[in-house]
């Protein structure tokens, strides 16, 4: 795990959190992030449906940030930032629907902190394993189609030795591995037994730190653990 470095484009804080829509401790849940406080949440299961606007505006208010992309348009994906992170560009994707099968997406958002320009990236792939691979490679074309360097938090629904989970992290750094921490498991909060829930970044993006937050909150708050991660940004150009 590597400490910050002289010259670096400055910290940022991240969480990637499945919030299994909601469904549990909502006051929970708030705490959760807020206690952590977060440059940036990417988060999966978001509101999706019927007022989703308003429904990811109160999230994002529930935790102190500002949305950034996502929700409908990326299929529950949601990207939520701080105000010191200053959102340049958005777009979001949705993956071919096979029949009979949930709908799944992806939200992007171009942010710049301290002159530092990131991509983040937000995803959620399919429960079944068929499906999984097309939506990995499909994830990975926008990842490689950038020069900026990519932050992307995912609910993978299989571990790291499935190929959905290899596809997208080829050539990028899986932060659980380079912080020694492999070996936390992040779902379910009930019964802990794997890690589906990764950070990729960058390897031009220090990492200086890494947890799976096991609390008695955290398992309150969703059946999912949030995955909380420092980096430092490389210097700007």
């Amino acid at each position: 795990m590597s400490g910050t470095e002289p010259g670096g484009g400055g910290p940022l804080r991240v969480v990637s959190y499945n919030i299994h829509s909601q469904r549990d401790d909502t006051a929970a849940l708030a705490a959760v992030v807020r206690e952590a406080a977060p440059d940036v949440v990417i988060v999966q299961e978001g509101p999706r449906r019927f007022r989703w606007r308003q429904k990811c505006a109160a999230l994002a208010d529930s935790f102190g940030l500002v949305v950034a992309a996502g929700g409908l348009p990326s299929l529950g994906n949601l990207l939520l930032t701080s105000l010191r992170v200053r959102v340049l560009a958005t777009r979001c994707q949705r993956y071919p629907l096979t029949p009979g099968r949930h709908m799944r997406g992806a939200a992007y958002a171009e942010g710049q902190v301290r002159g530092a320009r990131f991509l983040l990236a937000g995803s959620h792939l399919s429960t079944d394993p068929a499906e999984r691979p097309a939506q990995a490679a499909a994830f990975k074309r926008e990842l490689a189609a950038t020069t900026l360097p990519v932050i992307a938090g995912a609910d993978l629904n299989e571990g790291p030795d499935g190929p959905a989970w290899r596809t997208v992290a080829a050539g990028l750094t899986d932060v659980a591995v380079a912080a020694d921490r492999a070996d936390r498991h992040t779902y379910s909060c009930a019964n802990p037994r794997r890690r589906i829930d990764a950070l990729f970044v960058d390897p031009r993006i220090t990492v200086v730190d890494y947890d799976v937050v096991d609390t008695p909150q955290t398992r309150r708050a969703s059946d999912h653990f949030p995955v909380l991660v420092d980096l430092l940004l490389p210097a700007a150009d």
